[in-house]
């Protein structure tokens, strides 16, 4: 799956499970609560790096782990633990 095809998927996904997670991580990171948005502006490294957001995660910054859902190949869903960014963590490339 390409970067912008991940995109699309972020965004448009409707599973919160990860959402407090997220704003409690980065708001004990000092970020306040009310610029912490995910699926607006947290997201993985790829897509990050992404044709759409065309960003860089800065050298040195820790994400916060998520559990993501994804579909393989064959249609199967599989588990497994992301990493994602706020973009105050990021440059624009």
């Amino acid at each position: 799956m390409s970067n912008l095809q991940a995109y699309h998927r972020a965004v448009s996904g409707q599973s919160a499970m990860n959402e407090a997670r997220i704003i409690a991580e980065f708001s004990r990171r000092g970020i306040p609560e009310r610029e912490i948005i995910p699926r607006v502006n947290v997201f993985t490294y790829g897509i990050w790096r992404s044709k759409k957001l065309k960003r860089q995660v800065r050298l040195g910054e820790k994400g916060v782990k998520i559990i993501a859902v994804f579909e393989d190949k064959k249609g199967k869903k599989r588990v497994k633990t992301a990493s994602v960014f706020h973009v105050s963590q990021t440059d624009p490339i």
